[in-house]
């Protein structure tokens, strides 16, 4: 299909991809069996009819969960708002032209922006928790349902990046609020690497927590709605197969490359995410062990059912693997392909994947015919995140997974930090902390690691400390912040 190697944490792809894979995904994506939901719904005219009881609906003015959607995906998302307010989960639905012409959006210099200041309203005014944002792409298009905000924090492969931990850092240190551009220039968290920041007193605290799905059109937003009903409604921590964390793992950085890269360092991560999961039964897939050689190691566990799924290596937005035993071999890739034939049906994992872009989600076909983007392999119709997260008869019920480049210690001269320690804090606070909501643990975890590992903005910073802003301004969620790990019994 391709040729591909993996060098400095980077996936290189070496050869053109046969066109023949670009019609084999379109005709998965056009075939991939789909259930239909149970919400109260019916068709009527080839029309999506929604019956809301007037019961489902609350007056007062503090929330728990703000939805955001544009008006065409409004009514595909009222049933979300009466699931959540059947389980007592205050939920308010704002739409797009709700939000532009809030008295206190209209001040925003664009879009994201009005976004982020709306949100601030309803934390000030309705002590908000959660944040759930619903749109993507336009189909393939270069135009967006949902706004985004691309950050500045540039380096030799990207110049910006997606970010959507923008819309939840509200407040600065000092109470004000944290446009992230402090030089009013209209770049956001400005900062090349090997530079100075131009961009300053960014302190990365989420104030609420944010999730996203990135639905490009009204199927994958009527899909995803109605998973996350079924998902909560069911009470999976009851079953037998909810006890279950897989974790996928190698050696991701060969020591044959740096005599500093001992060990087989996604092994040791993976070994300490399942420490901190101990009322899990753990099933390790590790290369050294030859637990995961083949794509089909992966698969065949998954489609039995996991309550967690690990994944530790390496990544592009159509690809996750990782290296043999101190070798510069791979296992066989898991590859978006490998998620369509995925068949776990309801039996739906929280997964965290660590590797590079494998939530980069403005991906789309027609980057294919841009020559750098297509050598990055970001032409695929959806990333390897959001695929996994909003498959039909499967996936998972959310991912947690990067935008951008993966960061880890052996990109740092301090050899200490990056997305494995940040990832390993969202098991830790999950099963020790005994966090239960998603988006409490994603804010947790990225609270522990900027508590961790700070940045001094009075003084002259280093390359560690843009690694470290990376790390945590380019893990996004996607799925549901609201969400009840386990479901509701």
């Amino acid at each position: 299909m391709f040729d591909y190697y993996i060098k400095n944490g980077e996936i290189n792809i070496k050869k053109k991809i046969n066109k023949n894979i670009i019609i084999l995904y379109i005709v998965f994506s056009i075939t991939t069996i789909v259930f239909f939901p149970t919400i109260n719904s019916k068709l009527v005219d080839n029309k999506i009819i929604i019956n809301l009881n007037e019961a489902d609906k609350i007056s007062e003015d503090n929330y728990d969960l703000i939805i955001i959607c544009p008006v065409s995906f409004e009514k595909l998302v009222q049933p979300l708002v009466a699931h959540k307010q059947k389980y007592g989960v205050k939920t308010y639905l704002a739409t797009l032209d709700e939000i532009y012409s809030h008295p206190e959006s209209r001040t925003g210099r664009d879009d994201a922006e009005k976004i982020k200041l709306f949100i601030k309203y309803t934390l000030d005014n309705w002590q908000i928790k959660h944040v759930l944002l619903i749109g993507g792409k336009v189909g393939q298009l270069n135009r967006w349902h949902m706004p985004v905000r691309y950050i500045h924090l540039g380096n030799s492969w990207e110049a910006e990046i997606l970010s959507d931990l923008y819309f939840a850092d509200i407040y600065d240190k000092n109470g004000n609020f944290s446009s992230w551009d402090s030089d009013g220039d209209g770049k956001f968290c400005e900062w090349f690497y090997n530079d100075q920041p131009e961009d300053v007193f960014i302190d990365l605290s989420p104030e609420v927590s944010i999730g996203r799905l990135p639905c490009r059109n009204k199927l994958e937003v009527f899909f995803m709605v109605n998973k996350i009903i079924n998902y909560e409604k069911s009470y999976q921590k009851g079953k037998s197969w909810f006890d279950r964390f897989i974790v996928v793992a190698g050696d991701t950085y060969p020591e044959l490359h740096n005599p500093k890269w001992i060990g087989f360092e996604g092994e040791f991560y993976g070994d300490l995410a399942i420490e901190n999961m101990s009322d899990f039964n753990p099933i390790k897939l590790y290369t050294s062990e030859g637990g995961y050689l083949d794509s089909k190691d992966i698969s065949n566990p998954l489609n039995k059912g996991c309550g967690f799924i690990y994944f530790v290596g390496h990544g592009c937005p159509i690809l996750w693997t990782n290296n043999l035993p101190n070798s510069t071999e791979s296992a066989d890739p898991f590859r978006i392909t490998d998620i369509f034939m995925l068949i776990n049906f309801r039996k739906l994992p929280v997964c965290v994947v660590s590797g590079c872009h494998n939530s980069q989600f403005d991906v789309d076909i027609f980057n294919y015919f841009d020559e750098l983007k297509r050598k990055r392999a970001e032409y695929p119709m959806e990333c390897w995140g959001w695929l996994m997260t909003r498959k039909t008869i499967g996936g998972s019920i959310a991912t947690l997974g990067c935008s951008a480049l993966g960061y880890t210690k052996e990109d740092k001269v301090s050899f200490a930090g990056g997305i494995n320690e940040l990832e390993v804090s969202f098991f830790n606070h999950y099963s020790t902390k005994n966090h239960e909501i998603l988006g409490d643990v994603w804010s947790e975890a990225i609270k522990w690691y900027i508590n961790t590992y700070p940045v001094d903005w009075n003084q002259e910073l280093t390359n560690d400390n843009w690694i470290d802003i990376q790390v945590a301004s380019t893990w996004v969620l996607f799925g549901d912040p609201s969400l009840k790990i386990g479901g509701y019994q």
